[in-house]
């Protein structure tokens, strides 16, 4: 495999890339079961004279490099994530679309699982942090994202907290997961604004840098028996309030 080239796994995930970019499949490989389900794929990258090949199960894993492959391997030419410029954000802001931002979310299955639930709940777009310890869409995230990863825009910035002041300064409500010290999980008073939504590190939380760049603080109460949700529960939980108080886009 080349450098620029990553695996995704999984009848949904394959199917929401091509859907979303065809000619990113440089190569597809299934196994006998699944081929009956991808006829109108094999018949495009035929006419296109790309790979696709049905093989035996222990050759699927092997490309895969994992048992979870979903009976089918597509791969794909990987995209480096864009990076957003004031012009990017003031135009969010005027269509009102809300966003998640992941301030060093360092686990591939939480990107993936985060993206599977803003997606279904219609989030055009992720920003995650450029930072070495930030999870980057990959192999195990687009598996576990079920499509969730081709379904909304990905943007990478180096810094969390400029970004959440360019944000509030175009008129978003920036509300951070806080496992303690902030107000109950819904979103508050600023039901017109868009929202962007900031989730933490697994370990750490929010930098404090990132905290006090957002509008507020919302915290998921609990019963107290365990300390905190994983963050990709809490970030279920926290869209599916913020829709519903402030509008599905």
């Amino acid at each position: 495999m080349k450098k620029n080239e990553i695996n995704i796994c999984g009848l949904a995930a394959v199917r929401a890339r091509f859907l979303r970019d065809a000619s990113s499949v440089v190569r597809l490989y299934f196994d006998r079961a699944t081929s009956r389900k991808i006829g109108a794929m094999c018949r495009a990258l035929a006419a296109t004279r790309r790979v696709y090949r049905c093989v035996e199960a222990a050759e699927l894993v092997r490309i895969a490099d994992s048992v979870h492959h979903g009976g089918i391997v597509a791969v794909v030419e990987d995209s480096v994530p864009r990076t957003p410029a004031a012009s990017d954000i003031a135009e969010w802001a005027r269509r009102r679309e809300n966003l998640v931002v992941l301030d060093r979310v360092g686990n591939a299955h939480n990107l993936g699982a985060i993206a599977r639930s803003a997606a279904f709940f219609g989030v055009p777009r992720m920003v995650i942090a450029g930072d070495p310890a930030s999870a980057r869409p990959g192999a195990a995230a687009y598996r576990v994202a079920e499509g969730g990863l081709d379904a909304l825009e990905v943007w990478r910035v180096q810094e969390i907290a400029p970004l959440l002041a360019a944000l509030s300064a175009s008129g978003y409500d920036v509300v951070g997961a806080a496992a303690r010290g902030g107000s109950g999980g819904g979103p508050g008073a600023r039901r017109a604004a868009p929202w962007a939504l900031v989730l933490g590190n697994e370990e750490g939380g929010l930098a404090p840098a990132v905290a006090a760049a957002c509008s507020r603080l919302a915290t998921i109460p609990g019963s107290g028996r365990v300390e905190s949700l994983n963050v990709s529960a809490a970030a279920a939980v926290l869209i599916h309030e913020l829709i519903g108080r402030g509008g599905r886009r």
